[in-house]
């Protein structure tokens, strides 16, 4: 039985061990655009120096699992193309492409591996007292602002949103804010305009916003994450109008029952998060191992229990929120949030290994 999973992220690789493990007759590939599995919740630590966010495969996957570096170009009947032009068939197949960023021209997009490299390189490069713009008001351009101040606080920081962290309770927005301003972060409550390339003070960018003054950047990064890649629309399977793959309740595509989809599975309420990629990649596996053991498939089911956001490596903040991902008044924050922020990250990168991943059922 041929097994193919696309994407090697949380879900890809939870998925692929997952299976690996439950059905041992399965002959499992995984399609993955890099060598390594990438953890995201740290893309932030990898663009400031702080820290690594990549992993080769090679010690993330089971044994016998097989590695194939590239990209599809479209899932077929039974088949699929590679980037380039080669073809691979499947018996079932596992889509976990995650979500994809859409800067504006002219900033550096952070939420991919690619775009946090070219980061990471342009901000060694800047000397001090130079401009650092991030532009994202979200937990994404929260971590990535804190981050750079924590460790590089020769240079000036300012991060960009229409609100900070609005996800976040009323509470833990002040305290965010309290965070930025410990680390001398600017916040600046606006949306961007448009970038001029070159056209501020010492040819740096000249971002221009909707009703604020304009300013100078040296280095102007993009943290907003956008919708999911368009391989299943490309492909044919029926999506929502956000791009992802619509599925019964059992995570099976409902277009083609073969296809099981992990981190872009158009499930309500749900969110691009490392969360929501866990369980659904589980749950994925899980389901195809029941199908092919005679047993009935069960209905997904999962519940949040919060967020976390790093506020650089000494500060953080946790909050708690009910099943349904509705925030409560209720939050954590200081040193320790930090090191139960660190835990979890830790426990999400051991979890998709081991194929050992536990989390909250629904409300309903």
């Amino acid at each position: 039985m041929r097994v193919v999973v696309v994407g090697a992220g949380y879900a890809g690789t939870v998925a692929t061990n997952r299976l690996a493990r439950k059905v041992k007759a399965a002959e499992i590939t995984v399609i993955n655009p890099r060598p390594d599995f990438v953890e995201r919740v740290r893309l932030h630590e990898q663009i400031a120096g702080t820290g690594a966010a990549a992993t080769p495969l090679t010690s993330m996957l089971g044994e016998g699992v097989a590695t194939r570096v590239g990209t599809v170009d479209k899932i077929g009947d039974g088949q699929l193309t590679l980037g380039d032009g080669a073809s691979l068939g499947f018996d079932y197949l596992f889509l976990a492409v995650g979500s994809t960023v859409a800067p504006l021209p002219d900033t550096v997009a952070v939420g991919t591996w690619e775009g946090a490299e070219k980061a990471r390189a342009a901000l060694a490069g800047l000397p001090g007292g130079r401009a650092v713009t991030v532009i994202g008001g979200g937990l994404t351009g929260i971590e990535t602002a804190s981050e750079i101040a924590f460790g590089r606080p020769d240079l000036r920081v300012r991060i960009v949103g229409q609100t900070i962290a609005a996800s976040l309770s009323a509470g833990a927005q002040k305290r965010v804010r309290t965070g930025l301003d410990r680390l001398n972060v600017e916040v600046v409550e606006d949306s961007v305009a448009q970038i001029d390339p070159g056209a501020g003070e010492g040819r740096g960018d000249m971002v221009r916003l909707h009703s604020r003054p304009q300013f100078t950047s040296d280095l102007t990064l993009w943290a907003i994450i956008g919708s999911v890649p368009d391989l299943a629309a490309r492909s044919g399977l029926e999506v929502d109008a956000d791009g992802r793959a619509v599925v019964d309740e059992h995570l099976r595509s409902v277009t083609d029952p073969r296809i099981f989809v992990g981190d872009c599975a158009a499930v309500p309420g749900s969110r691009a998060a490392c969360a929501t990629a866990m369980p659904q990649g589980a749950h994925a596996a899980d389901t195809l191992a029941r199908m092919l053991q005679g047993r009935k498939p069960k209905p997904y089911s999962m519940g949040y229990a919060g967020q976390a956001v790093s506020l650089g490596r000494r500060d953080g903040l946790l909050q708690v929120s009910h099943r349904n991902d509705t925030v409560r008044r209720l939050y954590f924050a200081g040193r320790t949030a930090a090191v139960v922020k660190e835990r979890i990250c830790r426990y999400a990168r051991f979890g998709a290994r081991t194929a050992t991943y536990a989390w909250l059922r629904g409300s309903k």
